[in-house]
């Protein structure tokens, strides 16, 4: 018997007949690496046919980079094509496809194109993170946070390591609301982060990732400081992962390598820390940090701001305000109007 044999099953149920809600018809491309779970891919290609969809599967040998960074290990043209003509995608490539030029290619062409990502999700995850999920409960406690988001004009976040940031809000820049659906064209992540991107030039103080950074370390040892000016990193600090981490950003030799990207709050009732960043950017009263390259929603004209790489780092148990009123509380939601829904999805 193999691990989460019948669960499994059930997970990708829900993955294609709920979340992508697919089509009889519709071509559904599943594309993965020589990194990741092909028994997660195969159950997710079993359900897409059961409903008579068209699933195609896209291996690929494992780039040594993400983003950008993986386009010279690609077959860029052939993946391009295939994608810029599908109905929907998910992805499970453990060394990730987004932002790099074919996922930009094929957002910018394919207007019908439903994504999806779950990068470098295996079985657990797989059943955890999409198979047990009280989904309209989960969707309201987002939507609530979301319209409390998209409304502030400051924020400022702390942690026990460290973090301490403030920064202002741009409503030009888009937010991105993740309920875990991917049922209308566009770019969507898996259920429990919203992201969005303050006014660059605003964000200033202390950035502690004290999880996990990804790439190029993963589940980390020792906290990486970072002290941030106007939006950028101008130090680097700590032990190992530290010096590891400030090496992997500056070896790029491109500016946009040490400048912040994104940030997200951070709400699956279910994750948990791996050193898999699709996870851990949910670990409930997390809040996430993209670093390098700028997707297109998070500007304020709508195109990328272009970088080789990006890379993304959890701030645990995070404290939390938006123009004064405090929702988090070293990871715990304290606003008095998302108490109650917290309690039911059993984050009391």
């Amino acid at each position: 018997m193999f691990l989460y044999e019948y669960e499994l099953g059930k997970a990708a149920d829900i993955l294609t007949r709920e979340l992508f809600q697919l089509k009889p018809g519709e071509t559904f491309v599943i594309t993965t690496d020589t990194e990741s779970s092909l028994r997660v891919v195969n159950a997710t290609a079993a359900a897409a046919h059961t409903l008579g969809a068209k699933p195609m599967v896209v291996l690929l040998a494992s780039p040594l980079g993400v983003s950008e960074a993986a386009d010279p290990m690609l077959p860029v043209g052939p993946l391009t094509a295939a994608l810029s003509k599908a109905d929907a995608w998910v992805e499970f490539n453990n060394q990730w496809l987004l932002y790099s030029t074919p996922y930009n290619k094929a957002m910018e062409t394919n207007k019908k194109l439903r994504y999806l990502c779950l990068v470098g999700t295996n079985e657990s995850m797989m059943v955890r993170l999409i198979g047990r999920v009280n989904y309209p409960v989960l969707g309201e406690f987002m939507q609530k946070v979301y319209d409390m988001t998209i409304k502030a004009k400051r924020g400022k976040f702390t942690t026990p390591a460290g973090t301490n940031l403030e920064f202002e809000f741009n409503p030009k820049r888009g937010t991105s609301l993740s309920k875990g659906y991917a049922n209308k064209p566009g770019e969507h992540m898996l259920a429990g982060q919203i992201a969005f991107a303050p006014e660059f030039e605003t964000i200033n103080g202390t950035l502690v990732f004290d999880g996990s950074v990804s790439p190029p370390i993963g589940k980390l040892e020792t906290p990486i400081h970072m002290v941030i000016e106007k939006g950028k990193i101008v130090k680097i600090k700590g032990g190992n992962d530290a010096v590891e981490y400030e090496r992997w950003l500056k070896s790029w030799d491109h500016p946009q390598m040490l400048r912040l990207a994104h940030t997200a709050w951070s709400f699956h009732p279910n994750a948990m820390l791996t050193g898999e960043i699709v996870e851990d950017e949910r670990v409930w009263g997390a809040t996430e940090w993209g670093i390098g390259a700028v997707g297109p929603l998070f500007t304020c004209d709508r195109k990328p701001i272009v970088a080789p790489s990006h890379s993304d780092g959890i701030c645990l148990n995070t404290s939390a305000w938006l123009d004064g009123v405090q929702l988090l509380d070293e990871g715990k939601v304290v606003h008095e109007d998302l108490v109650e829904l917290a309690q039911k999805l059993g984050k009391a």
